[in-house]
């Protein structure tokens, strides 16, 4: 095989969540542990953090592998799922790993497949895992895809564990209330290891408590640490002062990550950086400051808040549920614009109801659908969104959409792209 037929081998062949959602997820590891046994365990020969939650995870361990790599180690970084290249996974110090690497794997791992029917996340992880192996890195920060407890990522020991928040996603597989979904996150604590929680409601804060007390792991909550103080933002910059609790001391540190929620996302990373130096890693301020400012240059992190154009104003946002949605309307109120036009596709099995009910009724829609077999059809968006007077023509798809209300737009208008990861992996100018 060569790439592009190793691509097509893996996408085919294999069930992949993203096309099918939840019937293409495994809930057991016995797939994940017989192919690491079969590559002779990959997983045990690099340290290991592990990053789970609702929202936020991708941005925390995108800026983490950022820090790490600008303390000088080799870096590995596992993320899920792609925006453009199926490599964009698995990456070490920012650079996707080779695509001679995937198709030796896929080879090397054919007969395997048909034997046993793995699942498309299951041969990822593995071959992320491999190549980490393969390639020494000093460190590897490894994002779950779904969940945490039964998540294939779930083989790893890792140094320290972190859980970015929790809010309602996934329910028909993670269960219907925070606490349930809180217990699977919770899933990736392991014995003896430190975690680190960064937002923590009522319902979840115990949950957490139980289960690192079960397993004697130390536990931190970001938020008794720091707390924000103020913050500035503009299209390329978000400012954000900081003071920690316990020394009343104040920083202020510059992040090109310029949604307003890096103001949640950062009080975590800093608990984590702080957790990792007292484990021997070595971080000073420095590395922090510079790392922050270039995260997307870095790790290459697209789809949050993502400037696009201007003239008019064109941003980009991987949101797609409640809590996600939420903090990009949050983000709306701290920024200045004539007119808000809004493209938005989503997937079936996201709460599409509560979504449509939290946007706002004065902007401009645009209905489209990501090309996939799990997009809400565009027509069925279109007619819930008017239930709830939200009004709008329909777009085949998302580029089309985004012509269409720049067309339309005045220059001082702001056009956002929201509702799907999927869907904005499919914007041309990405």
């Amino acid at each position: 095989m060569n790439y592009q037929q190793a691509l097509d081998y893996l996408f085919t062949q294999l069930p992949m969540f993203s096309k099918l959602g939840s019937k293409a997820y495994k809930a057991d590891l016995s797939n994940t542990i017989l192919l690491c046994n079969k590559l002779h365990n990959p997983q045990l020969q690099f340290p290991t953090v592990h990053i789970a939650g609702t929202n936020g995870k991708g941005s925390v361990s995108h800026t983490l592998a950022a820090i790490l790599q600008t303390a000088g180690y080799k870096t590995g970084l596992y993320t899920s799922p792609h925006l453009k290249d199926f490599r964009e996974r698995i990456k070490i110090n920012g650079v996707m790993c080779s695509k001679d690497f995937v198709v030796q794997f896929t080879n090397t791992m054919k007969n395997f497949i048909e034997q046993h029917h793995p699942s498309f996340f299951e041969i990822t992880v593995a071959m992320a895992f491999e190549y980490f192996a393969q390639e020494k890195v000093d460190i590897a920060i490894i994002e779950t895809g779904l969940g945490g407890r039964l998540d294939s990522t779930n083989i790893i020991t890792p140094q320290l564990s972190v859980i970015t928040n929790i809010s309602l996603d996934h329910i028909q597989i993670l269960g219907e209330t925070l606490e349930l979904i809180a217990s699977e996150k919770a899933g990736i604590i392991k014995q003896n290891t430190p975690v680190v929680i960064g937002e923590t409601l009522p319902e979840t804060k115990n949950v957490f408590e139980q289960k690192a007390n079960t397993v004697n792991a130390p536990i931190v909550f970001a938020e008794q640490e720091n707390k924000v103080i103020n913050f500035f933002y503009n299209h390329e910059l978000l400012a954000i002062e900081i003071e920690n609790n316990f020394n009343k001391q104040r920083t202020k540190y510059n992040l090109d990550l310029t949604g307003i929620y890096q103001t949640k996302n950062i009080i975590t990373v800093l608990s984590a950086v702080h957790q990792l130096q007292k484990i021997g890693w070595k971080i000073n301020e420095e590395h922090l400051h510079q790392a922050l400012q270039n995260v997307k240059k870095i790790t290459g992190l697209q789809g949050r808040w993502q400037l696009l154009k201007t003239s008019p104003t064109v941003i980009a946002d991987v949101a797609h549920n409640e809590a996600g949605i939420k903090q990009v309307l949050h983000q709306l109120k701290n920024i200045s614009y004539k007119h808000l036009h809004i493209v938005v596709g989503m997937v079936k099995d996201k709460d599409v109801n509560k979504v449509l009910g939290l946007l706002p009724q004065q902007a401009t829609y645009y209905f489209t659908q990501a090309q996939i077999p799990r997009a809400l059809p565009m027509q069925e968006l279109q007619k819930l969104a008017h239930t709830k007077n939200l009004i709008g023509n329909n777009f085949e798809n998302v580029n089309r959409a985004i012509d269409a209300a720049t067309n339309s737009a005045q220059k001082n208008d702001l056009i956002l792209a929201i509702g799907s990861v999927f869907l904005i992996g499919e914007i041309e100018i990405l």
